[in-house]
């Protein structure tokens, strides 16, 4: 058994009828190169035979009794692969935005939780376009993988590991044996959850001791708040995605050229490649709000999803992500300066973001609460009636730059979605294959009324950027380097009294 961690349950607890929390994934194939068409029969042995390279498609959750613990991963014994795979035939004339709109209502559905906690929609009988080629025969895949057993990052090596890397269809083998571990009993689950709780105040101290060092700087932040000084408070304004969201889903993407963004990143410098898709993100967001004649005076703020796996290598799924806040200078009009300003922001927040991860904090915070609380935020409409934490998560995952291939069927593009939690009605997801980055937009239509103009508008923000960033003068480059964060009163205050805990630690330690 493999228990689920504090974020991981977060992810079950969260859900709701409105607010199913998986991870989606729609990737068109180019299937003219093949003799003869991949058949629905096909595609299914050919998973079978790969189902050993992912244990999670063949694990199901085992709750404990009277919810006296996070529940468990254990084998399904009752495992059928015909159970988490459909059919549908768009016969031939179906194109990618029919396929887009299908992918849509597929996955306002949550996942059924006495299986394992993924579907897969095997489409066929369309055709798409592809960079002003002629329309070709192609099929996708409709994936979706809840949350609690996946994060994006995860998520996108999980789809690496089911694809090949050769254009040559491979023979399809016999699938491995396998023998499901039993089901254990309830007996057993109740005496290694009491096991665990006796070990939780042990686990406790030693996640005090991190999470007092990592929180000190927000919680200090919170206390200088009410003090009569001229500090700039960082809280995020009240936007068009902060609304009451309903079970309908969009999906809206748009693809452009990698090159141009690296092309942006060389002209202006100091900036890093996510730096630049995020002030792409930026512009889109404002221009967006001006379109709906909303106020930009203040600028909006990203939760951005960071991957920890490298560093931590805990879990092979799961999810390993740390997190931060992050200014997206939405009140600036000029692009170029904008990433500059969101570069900034960053490098100030590093040290933070990186001292203890989403998992961590969590731990501290007991799923099952932060579930009450998530519920009583959303029924309570505290969203509506105060200032939100953030406005939006904006994940970027560097995907291969390769191209990946399913039975000789070569992926010719993904569109990928996250999803979306009460009074969070857009969630972006930006993807790099094979030399284009596609900005995903997940988001509620009756939040966004307007939602389908945003793949235009993220179009007409690289152009402008482009633009933008030739006029900037040599000397505006350094017009902003973080340094008046860094150097502030409220952050001077904060590094000695974050010095003085830290001493404090250190001589409680010894």
């Amino acid at each position: 058994m493999r228990q689920l961690s504090e974020l991981d349950a977060s992810f079950l607890y969260l859900e709701s009828d409105t607010a199913p929390m998986h991870i989606g994934g729609i990737y068109l194939f180019d299937a003219s190169g093949r003799q003869a068409p991949l058949s629905y029969d096909t595609f299914v042995s050919y998973l079978h035979s790969r189902l050993h390279v992912v244990p999670l498609f063949r694990q199901k959750l085992k709750e404990i009794p009277l919810r006296l613990g996070r529940p468990y991963w254990i084998d399904d014994p009752d495992f059928s692969i015909d159970r988490h795979l459909s059919h549908v035939d768009l016969g031939g004339q179906g194109r990618t935005q029919q396929l887009i709109d299908l992918a849509s209502e597929i996955l306002e559905q949550p996942l059924p939780r006495d299986r394992p906690l993924w579907h897969i929609t095997f489409a066929d009988g369309f055709l798409f376009d592809h960079k002003g080629e002629q329309s070709r025969a192609g099929l996708a895949l409709i994936v979706k993988l809840h949350h609690a057993a996946i994060d994006a990052f995860s998520g996108e090596e999980i789809i690496g590991k089911l694809l090949e890397y050769t254009p040559v269809p491979r023979p399809i083998p016999s699938p491995k044996p396998w023998y499901p571990r039993p089901e254990p009993s309830a007996e057993r689950v109740v005496v290694q959850t009491g096991a665990n709780i006796l070990k939780t105040p042990l686990q406790l101290t030693s996640l005090a001791m991190h999470a007092a060092q990592a929180t000190t700087r927000g919680l200090l932040h919170n206390q200088l708040h009410k003090l009569p000084l001229p500090i700039p408070l960082f809280s995020a304004p009240q936007s068009p995605f902060n609304q009451q969201v309903t079970a309908s889903r969009q999906i809206v993407a748009t693809t452009l050229e990698l090159s141009r963004l690296k092309a942006i990143k060389a002209t202006l410098g100091d900036v890093t490649l996510n730096d630049v898709v995020l002030g792409l993100c930026a512009e889109t967001l404002r221009r967006y709000m001006l379109r709906q004649h909303s106020d930009t005076s203040r600028s909006l703020v990203a939760m951005t999803p960071i991957s920890v796996r490298s560093s931590s290598l805990r879990r092979p799924t799961g999810n390993q992500m740390s997190a931060m806040l992050l200014d997206l200078a939405t009140d600036e009009p000029d692009p170029a300066r904008r990433i500059r300003r969101i570069h900034g922001s960053a490098v100030a927040s590093e040290p933070y973001r990186n001292a203890i991860a989403a998992d961590r904090l969590t731990e501290l915070l007991p799923s099952t609460m932060l579930a009450l609380s998530a519920r009583l935020y959303s029924e309570l409409q505290i969203a509506q009636r105060y200032q939100p934490a953030f406005n939006l998560p904006i994940t970027n995952v560097p995907g291969p730059q390769v191209p990946l291939y399913l039975q000789g069927a070569r992926l010719i593009r993904q569109y990928n979605t996250a999803p979306l939690f009460d009074s969070m009605g857009l969630v972006i997801v930006a993807v790099s294959y094979q030399g284009d980055l596609t900005i995903n937009f997940t988001l509620c239509p009756d939040v966004l009324t307007d939602g389908s103009s945003l793949a235009a508008l993220a179009s007409q923000s690289l152009d402008a950027i482009e633009e933008a960033a030739g006029k900037l003068e040599p000397e505006e480059e350094s017009d902003y380097d973080g340094e008046s964060d860094r150097h502030s009163l409220t952050n001077d205050a904060l590094r000695a009294l974050e010095g003085l805990l830290q001493k404090t630690v250190k001589r409680f330690r010894m």
